[in-house]
């Protein structure tokens, strides 16, 4: 390959030292030192989970803010990406975990609730088509605050709206989703995760995905008995199709966000990096380049299912075009890699094994290694 090849960056955050925006100006700059005639392309990418506004911010999207309630109730500011009436709601930014404070978890009491008001915010901006982007989160509420600021009536024997969290869904005795917004019924709704569980059982939300948010196991047995109970009572409001939807691939992404949108919202399943790659335009790119780059912090076994890494090079595979990868920490083999449609992967481990000297000095170190792709791919004759 020529020093004058095009090469696109669609790489992922680096979780803990470095933004995708970050990753794609390192990268670049490192392949620039070795090969000064290089044209570079960043399209920072995303899977649907923390960083995904911030990619389609990156392509061209507005940045908007709302002020909407955290996961244990504060008010946060959380942003969206808006362009020509299609916006990207990353569940995250109102109810993910990054917004608990060191060390704190609430997997019985976290809400949605804000991840709700960002689709209102949305609406109100005039979106008609929203990608909800699910991943960190820090709920297991099967996505009863999101629909219950959206307008939703999930009432107690009293009469009054249940609690906050996944535990008080026990509670439940009644469901209405009759007075949800109006308005979403001419929203277009994309469900955009790499998680295809079901809401419960053993695959299911609060077993799986709970103890990541803090579940104990007997938190998981509540959690689990919780959202069998939302499902049962929304099966007598909305019908059989709700008892059914429990079981539809992706129900269970985001401790059950999934399945209030599938429920709820009318919400279409597709995989996170799937989705993202067509909004954010990656065809007309992946077409301009020779070489493309991608990554993420680790490359391990969930990167080989649905992680944007994996995604990047399905796609690029399909057009022809060779990928490469750099990474944190590489724990797959090169035969899984190769399968993946990866040619090689080169890790930052490789020169610092250091763990934490490695995250520190992260920006450095990729673009160390970015010097090293163009080495391999961009100076040979």
């Amino acid at each position: 390959m020529t020093t004058t090849a095009h090469v696109l960056i669609a790489a992922d955050k680096f979780k803990g030292s470095l933004t995708a925006v970050e990753v794609a100006e390192h990268v670049g700059n490192g392949l620039r030192k070795v090969a000064p005639g290089t044209e570079t392309e960043a399209l920072p990418v995303a899977d649907g989970g923390d960083g995904t506004v911030e990619a389609a911010v990156a392509s061209g999207f507005e940045r908007r803010e709302a002020e909407v309630t955290g996961p244990l109730g504060a008010p946060v500011t959380a942003a969206f990406a808006l362009h020509e009436g299609t916006a990207v709601v990353e569940m995250a930014a109102a109810s993910g975990l990054q917004l608990l404070p060191e060390g704190v978890f609430a997997p019985l009491t976290a809400t949605t609730y804000g991840t709700g008001e960002v689709i209102s915010a949305a609406v109100e901006a005039g979106a008609r088509r929203i990608i909800l982007g699910v991943g960190g989160s820090a709920t297991v509420d099967g996505g009863a605050g999101m629909l219950q600021a959206l307008g939703a009536h999930f009432l107690d024997e009293d009469g009054d709206q249940i609690p906050h969290g996944g535990g008080p869904l026990v509670e439940l005795v009644s469901a209405d989703l009759s007075q949800l917004d109006e308005r979403l019924k001419d929203v277009e709704f994309v469900l955009a995760s790499d998680v295809d569980n079901p809401l419960t059982g053993p695959k299911g939300a609060a077993t799986v995905y709970g103890p990541q948010k803090g579940a104990s196991e007997r938190d998981v047995e509540v959690l689990d008995a919780a959202l069998a109970h939302f499902v049962r009572v929304l099966g007598e409001s909305v019908g059989d199709e709700a008892v059914s939807t429990a079981e539809a691939p992706g129900a269970g992404a985001a401790g059950g966000v999934g399945y209030a949108a599938l429920v709820g919202l009318g919400a279409a399943f597709r995989p996170g990096i799937e989705v993202l790659l067509e909004v954010l335009g990656f065809q007309p790119a992946l077409q301009r380049a020779d070489l493309v780059v991608t990554g993420e912090g680790s490359l391990d076994e969930q990167t080989l299912h649905g992680k944007a890494p994996a995604g990047v090079a399905a796609a690029a595979g399909k057009a022809g075009k060779p990928v490469v990868a750099v990474c944190g920490r590489l724990k797959i083999d090169r035969k899984a890699l190769r399968a993946a449609g990866i040619e090689r992967a080169y890790a930052l481990a490789d020169i610092e094994p250091d763990a934490d000297a490695s995250l520190a000095q992260a920006g450095p170190l990729l673009e160390r290694i970015a010097a090293r792709v163009a080495e391999d791919y961009l100076t040979a004759s």
